[in-house]
């Protein structure tokens, strides 16, 4: 017997961060899961631990090279923590970091924003993940739970349909959906902010401007467009699009019309379109 694959690490390390320049303080929020994986046969065949670190230690690490100096972004604090462990580690093949951020915006009071009050911000999350190996790096950003809704200008007709199909043309429909999208760049090292920054606006603008949409895959390729256009470092973007179903709702036994002003909003069953696009 022989062992084809292992990793191991911790999950789920919280982690805030607080960088006080005088009364104005600035917040990351990162969650943060660690994966080391190489020769690490001895411990699974013969319980021989001498070359496994301890998770408690990944975890400590976290905290460390956070009290060492300012997290930065996601993706140059997951490379920190990668290349800690890969240099301090002979026996890992591979350190990969994955930091999922909870978004916070300044409170409004005060004019320009509180400089040390914050609120959770319904955005959506960000993500970034980092993979360092012995012959080089990789670094994926991303988005996730970022729900948008268009009350218009989105259809589905004209689909296959067989002996099974109930479902009607629909030439004008409520399109929703929590956006998940990952993306990779072509050069190691860039603007981790405004490349976030610049990729989700297009994102959002896409969507919102998209308003001869006949489909979610529509819509999906217009947006993966917009990010390429957005920002020339964008080499690859995985696109996730759940179709959150508001089904209009039937008033004609109340002799009412229902001319698309009452929906059901639905989150299952739903529709789920993927894709990876590359330039």
């Amino acid at each position: 017997m022989r062992l084809v694959d292992n990793r191991y690490g911790k999950s789920k390390v919280r982690l805030v961060r607080v960088v006080r320049n005088g009364e104005r303080h600035e917040l990351r929020d990162f969650t943060v899961d660690i994966r080391l994986a190489g020769a690490y046969q001895p411990a699974h065949a013969d319980g021989d631990n001498r070359a496994v670190l301890p998770t408690d230690t990944m975890k400590n690490t976290v905290y460390a090279l956070a009290g060492e100096a300012p997290t930065g972004e996601p993706e140059a604090f997951a490379l920190r923590l990668a290349r800690h462990f890969l240099a301090h580690n002979p026996e890992t093949a591979t350190a990969s970091v994955a930091v999922r951020e909870r978004p916070w915006r300044r409170l409004a009071a005060g004019g320009n924003g509180h400089p040390h009050a914050f609120e959770r911000d319904a955005g959506g999350e960000r993500l970034a993940h980092v993979e360092c190996r012995r012959d080089g790096e990789t670094v994926e950003s991303g988005l996730d739970g970022l729900v948008v809704l268009k009350t218009t200008g989105s259809a589905f007709a004209d689909f296959r349909r067989d002996r099974f199909t109930t479902l009607r043309d629909a030439t004008d429909r409520v399109f929703a959906t929590e956006v998940r999208a990952t993306w990779s760049c072509d050069r190691p090292e860039v603007d981790w902010s405004a490349s976030f920054a610049g990729v989700r606006a297009a994102l959002l603008n896409a969507f919102a401007a998209h308003d001869e949409s006949k489909s979610v895959q529509h819509t999906l390729w217009i947006m993966g467009q917009a990010a390429f256009a957005a920002r020339p470092e964008v080499r690859r973007i995985h696109l996730a699009l759940p179709n959150l179903h508001h089904l209009l709702v039937d008033l004609s036994p109340f002799g009412m019309e229902n001319p698309q002003q009452v929906f059901i909003a639905t989150s299952e069953p739903h529709g789920l379109i993927e894709a990876t696009l590359e330039r």
